[in-house]
C-alpha cells in the first residue's frame, strides 16, 4: 500500500495540502464548519458549497468530542476538526509527558493534550499546511495554552531527534499518507523507549478494489489511503512496535460512506460500482503499539 502505482505520491500530497488548507481558510474567515462532507474540498468544487447552512454532518468526522471537552478549547479548533476519532481521550496521557500530534490542522488534539499533561508536559503539533497552522496558533493564544508548540513539516520526516516523545497521537491523517511506513518507522525514531503510538484513523477491514485505492477524491476524502488491518499490525511490526491492538470506533455503512464523500464525488456511476462494494467494509479505529523499553 505505501507504493503508489496510479497515482503520485507528491500529487497526493498536494491535492491534500489544498483540501486542508481550504478547510483551514473556511474557519479563519469566520464561515463556519470546515467542511460537512469531506470529499468535496479538493475536487475542484467550492469549499463553501459543502459547508452552507442546514448541510448533512459528515458521519466520519462529526461528534466525536464531549461537550466538556468543547468547552476546554477555542470554537475554532472544533469547527476545523475534520478527523475520524478522538486519540486524547483514549491515549492515557498522564502528566509531564511529551505528545506529539501527526497531522495536527487546527490544534484541537494538541490543545487537549497540553491540558491532559500539564504544565510540567508539553505538547507539539505538525503540519504541512500554512493555514492549519496559522489557525492552530491563532486557537493556542485565545485558549492561552502555553505548553505547546506547532511545526511544519511532513509526517514522514519528522522534526525532531530521536527518543524525545512519549506518546504520539494522530487523528484520520496517516491513512492520507503516500508511505504510511515510513510514517510508522519516523513515529518509533522519535519516541522514547517505552513511549506509545495512540492513533485513530481509518482502517479497512477486509481488501478492497484497486479502483478504490486509486482514487483521487477518495484518497482526500480519507477512504482510499486506509490501510487493512493487518497491513496497519504489519507495519507496526515491521518498525519495531509491540502490543499492538486496533479497536474499531465506529464501522461504517455505505450510506455513510456516500454521505461523506458528497454528491460531486459519489454521483458518478463508477462512484456508486465503488461505494457498492464499501458496506460495513470501513471502519474509525484507535491503533495503538508500543516501542520496547
Amino acid at each position: 500500500m505505501d507504493d503508489i502505482k496510479l497515482i503520485d505520491r507528491a500529487d497526493v500530497r498536494e491535492i491534500v495540502k489544498q483540501r486542508y488548507g481550504a478547510a483551514a481558510q473556511i474557519v479563519l474567515e469566520g464561515r463556519g464548519e470546515a467542511c460537512c462532507r469531506s470529499g468535496n474540498i479538493g475536487t475542484g468544487k467550492s469549499a463553501s458549497s459543502c459547508c452552507s447552512g442546514g448541510s448533512q454532518k459528515d458521519p466520519i468526522t462529526s461528534d466525536l468530542y464531549s461537550d466538556m471537552e468543547a468547552g476546554e478549547i477555542p470554537e475554532a479548533a472544533l469547527l476545523a476538526s475534520l478527523g475520524c476519532g478522538n486519540p486524547t481521550a483514549h491515549a492515557q496521557l498522564h502528566g509531564g509527558e511529551v505528545v506529539l500530534d501527526l497531522g495536527s490542522g487546527g490544534g484541537i488534539d494538541v490543545l487537549l493534550s497540553a491540558k491532559r499533561v500539564g504544565p510540567s508536559g508539553f505538547a507539539y503539533g505538525l503540519d504541512m499546511t500554512d493555514e492549519m497552522l496559522a489557525l492552530a496558533e491563532k486557537n493556542r493564544a485565545e485558549a492561552g495554552v502555553e505548553n505547546v508548540k506547532f511545526l511544519k513539516g511532513h509526517i514522514e520526516e519528522i522534526p525532531l531527534s530521536d527518543h524525545s516523545v512519549d506518546v504520539i497521537i494522530s487523528n484520520c491523517v496517516i491513512n492520507l499518507s503516500g508511505d504510511k511506513g515510513r510514517v510508522i518507522r519516523e513515529a518509533f525514531r522519535v519516541l522514547k523507549p517505552g513511549g506509545r503510538f495512540a492513533v485513530s484513523d481509518i482502517v479497512w477491514r477486509r481488501p478492497v478494489p484497486e479502483a478504490v485505492r486509486t482514487n483521487v477524491n477518495l484518497w482526500t476524502g480519507c477512504i482510499a489511503g486506509a490501510l487493512l488491518e493487518q497491513e496497519y499490525r504489519d507495519k507496526l511490526a515491521a518498525a519495531g512496535f509491540v502490543s499492538v491492538t486496533v479497536t474499531p470506533t465506529r464501522v461504517y455503512t455505505r450510506q455513510d460512506a456516500e454521505q461523506s464523500l458528497g454528491n460531486e464525488c459519489a454521483g458518478s456511476e463508477e462512484a456508486q460500482a465503488i461505494l457498492d462494494q464499501t458496506d460495513a467494509a470501513l471502519m474509525s479505529a484507535f491503533v495503538r503499539a508500543e516501542k520496547p523499553a
